[in-house]
């Protein structure tokens, strides 16, 4: 094909996307001003000139800008809503455990004061306070629970750190896709268009592993959830009645 003319697939083979990419970029405006239909082997092709390529281009790079800075914001506030989340579970499971030994600590008062002038309740006394041993054993696990919370809020902070460099990456990366395009059309060298492919796909891969990094930190946060909802201390009186 004429270097003035390209197909649709031949423009689709050098900006590295697809044919169907292309192709919902060709509005009735573009059509008139860009293609024209000529034989090929005998039938009727699309062809598109050097104006259109070139707008083509620049389209398809603004796209590819645009889709950086969203996932960008969105990985941004994915970081910023988990540390959120993961402080005020820590804060909730704080606030639970010191409110189960205040009321553990009042009820076994007054069983305590109820119980001490019968002596036919001494069996009960003691079973009271071995019940007492069990929720200071249980405490002491909320405890651990929450030096464990607090390793995890750390070790999240590490992740979003991480994050945040693969964003810096990533705008690096685009910043210089863009200064390599730049320096392309001012040195004319269309044969080139191969390495910003393989650029792109760079790009792409470096985006999805992030993603996929996001989804397992946002399972791992409803799992951790799942297991303090089955972990909640049941009340000593509701075991003592049955």
């Amino acid at each position: 094909m004429s270097d003035n003319l390209k197909t649709i697939k031949e423009l689709a083979d050098e900006l590295g996307v697809s044919k169907q990419t292309i192709r919902n970029k060709i509005d009735k405006d573009f059509r008139e001003k860009f293609v024209q239909t000529i034989k090929i082997k005998g039938n009727n092709t699309l062809v598109i000139n050097n104006a259109g390529y070139s707008l083509l281009k620049k389209t398809l790079q603004n796209d590819t800008a645009q889709t950086a800075k969203t996932l960008q914001n969105d990985t941004a506030q994915t970081a910023k809503t988990l540390q959120n989340d993961t402080a005020q579970t820590a804060k909730t499971l704080q606030n639970d455990t010191a409110q189960t030994a205040k009321t553990l600590q009042n009820d076994t008062a007054q069983t305590a004061k109820t119980l001490q002038n019968d002596t036919a309740q001494t069996k009960l006394i003691c079973f009271l306070e071995e019940q007492l041993d069990k929720k200071e054993q249980q405490l002491s696990v909320k405890d651990k629970q929450l030096e464990n919370k607090d390793t995890q809020i750390s070790q999240m902070q590490n992740l979003l750190d991480q994050q945040q460099r693969l964003a810096l990456q990533d705008k690096k990366l685009l910043d210089e896709y863009k200064s390599e395009i730049n320096d392309l059309k001012a040195l004319k060298m269309p044969t080139q268009e191969t390495e910003f492919k393989h650029l792109d796909n760079q790009y792409k891969d470096e985006v999805n592993a992030l993603k996929e990094k996001l989804e397992n930190l946002q399972e791992q946060i409803k799992d951790q959830k799942r297991i303090e909802e089955q972990e909640k201390p049941r009340k000593w009186w509701g075991l003592w009645r049955k």
